[in-house]
């Protein structure tokens, strides 16, 4: 495996983590567009962000654990999926879809676990 191959696949899941992330961020800001007092707009922008706060936690562990990404990403999309009753089909595609390919990323890097993190030899 070349070394181009082992960075791609050892920092692509971990980039889409952390892009995806800031994309579920992004929702959270409409708390701002109500008029509410400064804790209760606190309050609310803390509770939108629970599920971006779970998706850095599992990051953190996923960096040095990549089997505890690959079960929770695609443990989480699969239950994003249940919740919604797989009725809404573009709701799926911008929030499930981004967690299991992150999930399956994970995957894959931590089967090449050992070739990934070996030294290049000269």
């Amino acid at each position: 495996m070349n070394k181009i191959v082992k960075m791609t696949l050892l920092w692509t899941p971990r980039l889409l983590c952390i892009l995806f992330a800031l994309f579920i961020s992004m929702f959270s800001l409409d708390v701002f567009s109500e008029a509410r007092s400064f804790f209760s707009t606190l309050t609310a922008l803390l509770l939108h962000l629970i599920p971006t706060f779970i998706i850095i936690g599992v990051l953190i562990l996923s960096w040095r654990w990549e089997w505890v990404g690959a079960i929770a990403y695609v443990g989480m999309s699969v239950l994003y999926g249940l919740m919604i009753n797989f009725k809404r089909w573009d709701w799926i595609a911008l929030i499930s879809t981004p967690l299991l390919l992150i999930g399956l990323l994970f995957l894959i890097s931590w089967f090449f676990h050992d070739q990934l993190r070996e030294k290049t030899e000269k």
